[in-house]
């Protein structure tokens, strides 16, 4: 019997290396998959031994409990991904979760700022401190560019070419050059020239956005930055780091921007990815038109 310890380092190494997951990704995996070991583990089944009933249980056993159907889908979709590392590795003969059907998501639209509600936002960070001038600088950046808050994080100083006015991001093992608009490149200007100077000591240093300590940027620290300057623009929309990128595209196609041209920014593998924002715009004209025309 193989440990499951070993299943999962092999099925971590299949994430980070051959398929060049994010960490993001891979936690979320190796967290959906440690859960179903639990499970199985509890009736005990081996996990080179489950069969497609087992799967099928565990995720109705998760709709009892009362998740979500997206979390029961991605759950089933982590299993399906960790047998099909165990299929190509030579632990297991077949994928057991292949005919397990997903549980049907109803994709929710994204919520996303108005141009107002943009704005608003960010002039929030005051550039009276090496805080305000970072923080002025990094939401910029994020709805010049509509990038990842862990693509953002992850930015070093060489990824910013500030005389050509585009950033070059690397993720997913693709890299995409995206443009800057000309106050998000005077923001970042002032806060490459005279704030990050100030907070970093190490000359080895290569992020681009530090904390006060000097130190890259956390996720969760840019998570706090921004409902800091949620509450204190007084937005009633609960705002994510992922509204800014959801601003940016809905933004760009409502002023004539081509989907094609939107999924290359974002970075999507896949246009169905990007056209949720053409059905956004569209119900918005619906919602228009029935609050304007008077026969509605």
């Amino acid at each position: 019997m193989v440990k499951v310890s070993e299943l999962l380092s092999v099925y971590e190494d299949f994430l980070k290396s051959e398929k060049q997951a994010s960490a993001n990704t891979v936690s979320s995996y190796l967290r959906d998959i440690n859960q179903f070991a639990a499970a199985m583990e509890g009736k005990s089944v081996d996990l080179t031994q489950v069969a497609a009933p087992d799967v099928e249980e565990y995720a109705n056993a998760l709709v009892k409990r009362g998740k979500s159907p997206a979390t029961v889908t991605r759950s089933v979709a982590s299993i399906k991904s960790f047998y099909s590392c165990l299929t190509v590795k030579g632990y297991v003969d077949q994928n057991p979760a292949r005919g397990v059907a997903p549980v049907r998501v109803e994709r929710k639209l994204p919520q996303v700022l108005t141009s107002k509600e943009v704005e608003l936002f960010l002039e929030q960070p005051e550039c009276t401190d090496p805080k305000g001038y970072r923080d002025r600088a990094m939401l910029e950046l994020l709805y010049a560019t509509g990038i990842r808050v862990s693509e953002l994080i992850d930015l070093d100083v060489d990824d910013l070419n500030l005389p050509g006015g585009v950033l070059k991001c690397f993720s997913k093992g693709r890299e995409r050059i995206i443009p800057l608009y000309p106050t998000a490149i005077r923001a970042l200007g002032e806060y490459i020239n005279q704030v990050r100077p100030q907070l970093v000591d190490a000359v080895n240093e290569t992020a681009l956005f530090v904390n006060m300590n000097g130190e890259r940027m956390s996720r969760q620290g840019f998570w706090k930055l921004i409902k800091y300057y949620q509450e204190k623009a007084g937005i009633q929309k609960d705002i994510t780091p992922h509204t800014l990128r959801h601003s940016f595209a809905a933004h760009l196609l409502e002023n004539g921007a081509d989907l094609r041209s939107i999924q290359e920014m974002l970075g999507h593998a896949d246009i169905s990815s990007t056209q949720i924002y053409s059905r956004l715009i569209n119900q918005k004209i619906k919602d228009v038109y029935q609050k304007a025309h008077p026969r509605a």
